[in-house]
């Protein structure tokens, strides 16, 4: 009797059981980009979470490169330490699900006495984190954040820094200003 009443004690503390976990990927992190997101292409990716608005990365990479329409969010050209690469872009969710046993033990016992069940929409519940996928490949389409590519050190850096700068960004038309306002040194 006693195993059963701290089993029960247990799982009404640990009432939730998780199904799927989002990272928390505030510092960056280099993945395949299909055991990220299987809708991602079959590349290594820099991947971050992106706590501003939607499109707000569209618009920092547009107001910083000065992209068309045209281009969109794919093979924007880039130079990092005077080599040509492109960057490509994605918006994506990943979200933390969790199953609900106090709600479901809950109705379960109001069924049992022939009673409607209540509480069937909070079963599960679901919060989701923004992320933003960088892809990078050198002119011959290589995949620049590769573990063996020749200068993945560099790319990485280059991809930190372009995160850095895009969280403490404001006010994107700023980026425009640094082009083209000149500095005196």
């Amino acid at each position: 009797m006693k195993r059963i009443s701290y089993i029960l004690l247990l799982s009404i503390c640990y009432s939730c059981i998780p199904l799927q976990i989002a990272p928390n990927l505030e510092e960056g992190k280099v993945y395949k980009a299909k055991k990220f997101k299987r809708s991602l292409p079959k590349q290594h990716t820099y991947v971050f979470t992106d706590p501003k608005d939607a499109n707000e990365f569209y618009y920092f990479i547009s107001s910083k490169y000065q992209i068309n329409q045209d281009t969109g969010e794919n093979n924007i050209p880039i130079l990092i330490e005077n080599r040509r690469y492109y960057l490509s872009f994605y918006e994506m969710e990943k979200s933390t699900q969790t199953i609900n046993l106090i709600p479901l033990a809950l109705d379960a016992t109001l069924i049992a006495n022939d009673s409607e069940p209540i509480l069937e929409d909070i079963y599960t519940s679901r919060t989701g984190n923004w992320y933003i996928a960088l892809t990078i490949t050198d002119s011959n389409l290589n995949d620049a954040l590769d573990p063996t590519y020749r200068d993945t050190d560099k790319v990485v850096s280059f991809a930190t820094q372009l995160q850095e700068e895009y969280l403490a960004t404001q006010n994107y038309n700023s980026l425009l200003l640094k082009k083209t306002v000149p500095t005196n040194k």
